[in-house]
């Protein structure tokens, strides 16, 4: 529609075009905005060769740049206004109509304000804002203010109002529309100022990049289109932060780096004059400003396209100086960098590697862990990118202390072996370079986190023995792997199936309890089942409500339970398994719940129990594999491994298999293999075999006569011709799976029991071996011939007699093949009295009392029990072990524990204090296993609080970690046990601080009260047990074993109640352990707990009458207890010292009347050398042996550490410094002679160092005389001892101490006949009735006293290889 032309009037009046009335602010918005709309609509047609138009309409256009529009508060009128004002601009351009500058300013900054309205594309005026848009950038309106002074203030205005309004639903004609308006503001000026340059890089900050995506798109295309105009503004800025420090020029100096880093990306030419500054920057003093420099470098070194590293040599190097810098945070960034780099750059690895090497060893978590990252990236990408050296740095970290660390390393090293062993990517070079990497992930196993166990099954399953292979090539790929593997790795692979048969037979039980009526006990044992099944999941916190949740779920589903009965069951087939896996989770998987947490838990559990890798047929394959070896038409060397290693790790593998897969054995084809390894030489293969035998042989009676035929006759062999272990598997073997056991066992039984010879030793092991386990199987029909025989032949004739004597070269300890065969029939012996005794399971006949007397006996003689002196010292240390051991076993079986008196407990708990290193190692670890199953009484965890005195490190860290371990087995039961609270005296961890108590109070150490020195050990184990019981103030236990400690005081010694020495001990020991505790417990008002119950076995019941308030430590002494340095070694002084005898403290059978006299005797002083050498000694676990101890630790895989820090301890004699149990100076004539002579010595030697307490088992007494001493005096004897007088105080003791030498033949003689009287009495029975009682009548043998001479007390000096000289006072009571 076209207006009618109108007349400009002579006066300057505002002409509108035609049928427009006037706009004023008499109107209503409504008609402002209508008739506005008809001024833009005239505008908008207007060009710019109209020149009457624009005459006409000049006071128009000057009108609509009046205050009433600019600042209307109507949005539409202004939007009209501003497109008309934009019009007018493009008309009357290049002169715009206004020539006020502060007019253009106001006009430029409302056009500004209106292109907000941009940001709503569905708005109804998005048009017109997008039209206005689109005219400011064809006509390049902006660029009249490049007149105005502050011209800066609107383009600021106008680049950020773009920048913010600019989205994702814009067309690419609108960025095209800004881009165009903001570089011509850019490019056609003078330059651009620093708060322009700000407002365009503020864009590329992550904040807002991350905020507005399509602004940072926005910045980036105007950078690169203004790069050569805008690159000196970007250097002057960077210059002006970077190297001059002036970060205040700009509010975006903090980041400095993120725009470098994104300029970079767009652009390397935008900071071309920048790249040099960061060198300046990577060598600040400000380890941030360093930190963030070196991330800036990484991102640009790091990045794929990038060649900087080439371009700028000089930064390069700089930046890889950062791997070694001061700063924590830049070597973890510079470590980070490595990855990408090895991976994008691999030119670049070589200039690495030596970085990382000196990295691989940070003491930073996260630099560890990055390093990992980066090595197996790349080893993965190239073995040959990464050493051995490197590869070792993985390895120890599959042992960090971080679960994250571990994890990575393990992964990684599981996915190197996988391609490189496995799939042999690399060729057999290759492969032997990470042959290693099985071994060490499955000594992983023995960690005690359960992520550390579920995550070697995981690796076992998809990396070593992949389970989705061909059966056979599956089965081929396990009996190679298990060949070559180290026997630490067998063992924890045995141990990983033993755990998920194990998890498998709790999934059954359960199964089962779904089946029986519901009921409350069925409900308890439900909850106890579903307890332990978390216990074997990731997060068991969390996995105690899944469990929960699957167990309803099995409740309420019966098809579900028939396919997980079916998972576990025995028949059940690696296919069907996989079959019921995938439905079981086809059920319970939730469309709608993408991530399901308890999915994933049971499947973690399906995982398991799955038998993935065990069937029939896998069976089979594994007997064809080994009948191929054996035949030798398979090349094992091939693989890696010897033919008869092969053989023999097939056959450990069945054997391992046939425990948890015995159902998938049942085959003659299977059966007829054994048979033939059963008849080859080799002795392991035979035993092998035997026990497969036993285990899944269950059927063979009945489905498979012919090989029952053939294997009768071969078990009766081995039983009794056969090894020790063949002999003990081949009784159980005939146990177990025939039904005429009886007279299969009878047949064995009678022609050994009737062949037996002592002087014949070698013949002897195999015999007692068999006997002592048919005795235990079969009780009821053997128990009574076996009476006979332990009476005659056993006590009689084999203990009681030393036929051989043993080598007389002082090791404490010798290698198995070289034990006398004399003293390893001893030990079967000994073990048979236990097998017997534990099959009859009663004392009826008092055999028990008889054997743990016979027992005590052999401890007390420190292993020579007819103290002939024929029997070495190592073999002397496998009868102590052995004796400890016995005693041990019987107090596992309830009827024998309650006739083990204190006296006896205590010397058994004495050998985990004896002379020999692995007699302590051996017990210790025998007395954890047995406690670990709860099978051993509470009070036997005692004896761990005398660990403290080993000298020893590992031994002590290894008693530590097993007290550990019982503990939180204890209390785990105890949880999971409602039953349990009714045995809690057995089962509760801190009811032991009693037994250790009373222990700590009968040592033999602890002879005087108030010494400091003996104190502070008392304090030491008293420390080493509570220490543990101590860490967590569970159910405010740290008050309840105060209580205890405060209600012993209480009470009396029930071993020697009406003894004021026992009971002032007894007393001192609580005060120790009260002021220990006091020391530790934070709570000041705790609630005093119900009073403990004590054992009465040790204490009697409190006196109502007695109150005892007394303190048995002094103030000083609590003051040296609690804040005085430890001693620098233990009790024990040295790794190599001899201790004394275990238990030698004899039993209390005197009377009350008793006068006893103590006589101390001090030893040659030691020159302070040899004091430090004992120190150091003592630390590093020097070899006491003379040999390289053989150390059974807890963690197997660390076996070899502590080996290779033994040395051979084997040295020759000085004139001043003699060998291991150096002669001691003879005291013949009493306590004077023995003062003199010491200090004669004193004065020869100078000043001495004051003697130290020896530990462990008082030392074997010997007859003397003044010839004896002569003799002795002119050879070392090996731990030969001179007898103090028996009473220093009287005639008596210098008659006893000169007895003739001539009458010590008949002497022991006469002993020897004692001995056999008491032990077989007078028909041959064995009774033994030695009396423990507090007296004996006079015409009594006393076995306790003839095992020594006739004086009382005795002092013993040694000195070894420059160690501590030690004393020891031993005290013999004797009925007057």
């Amino acid at each position: 529609m076209e207006f009618p032309t109108q007349q400009k009037a002579p006066d300057g009046k505002i002409i509108y075009p035609p049928g427009v009335k006037d706009i004023t602010d008499k109107i209503s918005n409504d008609e402002v905005v209508k008739r506005l709309k008809m001024v833009v609509k005239t505008f908008m047609d207007m060009d710019q060769d109209s020149e009457d138009e624009k005459q006409q309409y000049l006071p128009l256009a000057l009108h609509l740049a009046s205050e009433f529009f600019l600042r209307n508060p109507n949005k539409d009128v202004r939007l009209l206004v501003a497109c008309c004002l934009a019009d007018i601009f493009r008309i009357y351009a290049p002169e715009a109509p206004y020539t006020s500058h502060d007019k253009l300013k106001d006009i430029f900054l409302f056009i500004t304000r209106q292109l907000k309205g941009l940001e709503d594309t569905k708005s109804p005026q998005f048009n017109r804002y997008f039209y206005l848009l689109e005219n400011l950038a064809w006509v390049k309106s902006y660029n009249i203010c490049f007149e105005l002074e502050d011209c800066n203030e609107i383009f600021m205005q106008l680049f950020k109002t773009l920048f913010s309004v600019i989205n994702n639903s814009h067309n690419q004609k609108v960025q095209m529309h800004m881009l165009d308006l903001m570089s011509s503001i850019t490019m056609e000026g003078d330059g651009v100022t620093q708060e322009l340059l700000d407002t365009i890089l503020i864009n590329l900050i992550p904040a807002h990049k991350n905020l507005n995506k399509q602004a940072f798109d926005l910045a980036k295309v105007l950078l690169k289109r203004t790069a050569q105009t805008i690159e000196p503004c970007i250097a002057n800025f960077f210059n002006q932060v970077l190297v001059l420090g002036k970060s205040s020029v700009s509010d975006l100096s903090e980041h400095i780096f993120d725009l470098i880093q994104e300029l970079f990306a767009i652009d390397p030419h935008l900071l071309l004059s920048v790249m040099p500054q960061l060198e300046f920057k990577l060598k600040s003093n400000d380890g941030e400003e360093r930190l963030a420099v070196v991330r800036l470098l990484a991102k640009l070194f790091g990045s794929k396209d990038s060649d900087l590293a080439t371009q700028n040599r000089p930064l390069w190097q700089c930046f890889l100086g950062r791997f070694n810098d001061i700063h924590v945070p830049v070597r973890l960034e510079s470590v980070k960098f490595a990855s990408h780099c090895l991976m994008n750059h691999p030119d670049l690895a070589k200039d690495l590697t030596e970085f990382l090497k000196v990295r691989s060893h940070d003491p930073e978590e996260a630099i560890r862990h990055d390093v990992i990252v980066t090595i197996i990236t790349a080893g993965r990408k190239d073995l040959s990118l990464v050493n051995d050296q490197l590869l070792g740095f993985v390895r120890e970290r599959t042992l960090d202390k971080r679960w994250r660390v571990r994890k990575e390393a393990m992964m990684g090293l599981a996915q190197l072996y996988k391609k490189y062993c496995l799939h042999a990517e690399a060729g057999k070079e290759a492969a032997e370079k990470v042959s290693w990497i099985k071994d060490k992930l499955l000594h992983i196993y023995y960690q005690n986190s359960i992520d550390d166990k579920l995550l070697v099954e995981k690796i076992f399953a998809q990396y070593l023995v992949p389970h989705n292979l061909e059966t056979e090539e599956r089965m081929k790929c396990l009996y190679y792997l298990y060949a070559s593997l180290d026997p630490n790795a067998v063992k924890a692979l045995n141990e990983m199936w033993k755990c998920q048969n194990m998890l498998r037979s709790h999934v059954r039980e359960l199964l089962d309890l779904h089946k029986q009526p519901a009921s409350e006990a069925n409900s308890a044992a439900m909850f106890g089942k579903l307890m332990t099944i978390a216990k074997n999941l990731p997060d068991p916190g969390k996995a105690q409500d899944f469990v929960k949740k699957f167990n309803q779920v099995l409740g309420d589903d019966e098809k579900l339970r028939s396919q997980l009965e079916m998972l576990i069951s025995p028949t059940c087939s690696c296919r069907q398994a996989d079959v019921c896996v995938r439905e079981i989770a086809r059920k319970l998987a939730n469309p709608k719940q993408p991530t399901n947490p308890f999915l994933e838990m049971v499947k973690f559990l399906l995982e398991r129990i799955a038998p993935v890798h065990i069937d029939s047929e896998a069976i089979s394959a594994l007997v064809k594999l080994m009948n191929k070896s054996i035949e030798g038409t398979v090349d094992d060397e091939e693989e890696g491994v010897s033919p008869d290693s092969a053989i023999r790790a097939g056959l450990e593998l069945l054997k391992v298999l046939s425990f948890t897969h015995p159902t998938s054995f049942h085959s003659a084809e299977t059966y007829e293999s054994l048979l033939q390894c059963l008849r080859m030489e080799d002795d392991k293969v035979a035993e092998a075999s035997i026990q497969i035998f036993r285990n899944t042989g269950h059927k063979i009676e009945t489905d498979l006569p012919q090989i029952r035929s053939a294997l009768i006759p071969i078990l009766h062999q081995k039983a009794k011709r056969g090894t020790p272990h063949q002999a003990k598997q081949a009784v159980h073997c005939i146990h177990a799976i025939f039904s005429n056991k009886e007279v299969q066992l009878a047949q064995i039984f009678e022609p050994l029991s009737r062949s037996l010879n002592a002087d014949v030793p070698e013949q002897l092991v195999t015999p007692l071996v068999s006997l002592g386990h048919i005795s235990m199987l079969a009780p009821d029909q053997f128990a009574s011939p076996m009476k006979s025989v332990v009476a005659n032949f056993i006590v009689k004739d084999l203990l009681m007699n030393d036929r051989s004597i043993g080598d007389k070269n002082g090791k404490l300890w010798s290698a198995d093949e070289d034990v006398s065969p004399e003293v390893l029939a001893k030990v079967q012996a000994i073990k048979l009295l236990v097998r017997w005794l534990l099959g009859m399971k009663n004392n009826q006949s008092k055999s028990a009392n008889s054997t743990l007397r016979l027992l005590s006996a052999m401890l007390v003689s420190e292993g020579d029990l007819t103290e002939h002196k024929k029997i070495s010292k190592s073999d002397m240390s496998r009868l102590r072990l052995a004796a400890g051991g016995a005693i041990m076993k019987l107090a596992q079986e309830p009827c024998y524990h309650e006739i083990i008196t204190p006296e006896q407990f205590q010397l058994c708990a004495l050998v985990i204090n004896d002379e020999c290193y692995q007699v302590r190692q051996v017990f210790a670890q025998k007395l954890h296993k047995a406690l670990v199953k709860l099978q051993l009484p509470l009070e036997y965890m005692a004896i761990f609080a005398l660990c403290a005195k080993d000298p020893v490190k590992e031994r002590r860290a290894h008693a530590r970690q097993c007290l550990l371990k019982n503990i939180s087995i204890r209390r785990e039961y105890i949880k999971q046990n409602p039953t349990a609270n009714e045995k809690l005296l057995s089962l509760l961890p801190e009811y032991v601080v009693p037994y250790m108590i009373h222990l700590l109070a009968h040592d033999t150490d602890f002879t005087k009260p108030q010494d400091d020195d003996q104190l502070r050990d008392i304090k030491e184990c008293l420390w080493f047990m509570l220490e543990v019981l101590m860490a967590k103030n569970e159910n405010n236990s740290h008050i309840f074993m105060k209580k205890m400690c405060e209600n012993i005081k209480q009470t009396r010694d029930a071993q020697a109640p009406d003894d004021p020495k026992a009971n002032e001990k007894l007393y001192t020991v609580c005060d120790v352990a009260l002021c220990v505790m006091n020391s530790k417990i934070t709570v000041a008002h705790a609630e005093v707990p119900k009073d403990p119950l004590l054992p009465s076995r040790f204490f009697t019941q409190p006196d109502k009458e007695f109150c005892n308030d007394k303190s048995y430590i002094s103030d000083e002494a609590r003051v040296l207890l609690l804040t005085g340095k430890p001693k620098p070694t233990s009790v024990l002084g040295a790794v190599n010292k001899p201790l004394s005898a275990t238990g030698r403290r004899p039993y209390h059978r005197s009377a009350g009347n008793e006068t006893l006299t103590n006589v101390s005797v001090n030893s040659e002083s030691d020159s302070p050398v040899g004091i430090r050498q004992s120190s150091d000694a003592s630390e590093t676990g020097v070899s006491e042996n003379d040999e390289h101890p053989v150390r059974i630790s807890v963690t197997p895989a660390k076996s070899e550490s502590v080996k290779n820090k033994e040395v051979n301890s084997d040295q020759t004699a000085t004139p001043n410094v003699t060998e291991r149990g150096k002669k001691r100076s003879a005291a013949s004539a009493g306590a004077e002679n023995i003062r003199k002579e010491t200090e004669e010595k004193k004065a020869e030697d100078g000043p001495t160092a004051p003697p130290k307490p020896r530990r462990g088992r008082p030392p074997k007494s010997e007859s003397q005389g003044s010839a004896a001493k002569n003799d002795d005096s002119s050879k070392p004897a090996g731990r030969g001892r001179k007898r103090a007088a028996a009473n220093q105080e009287s005639p008596a003791g210098h008659e006893v101490g000169n007895a003739k030498v001539p009458k010590q033949d008949k002497k022991t003689a006469q002993r020897q006949m004692d001995l056999q009287s008491q032990f077989l009495g007078s028909e041959g029975d064995s009774l033994w009735e030695i009396d423990s009682s507090p007296g004996y009548s006079s015409n009594d043998a006393d076995l306790f006293s003839t095992c020594e001479s006739s004086q009382d007390t005795e002092e013993k000096a040694v000195e070894e290889r420059g160690q501590l000289k030690v004393k020891r006072i031993l005290l013999c009571r004797r009925r007057k």
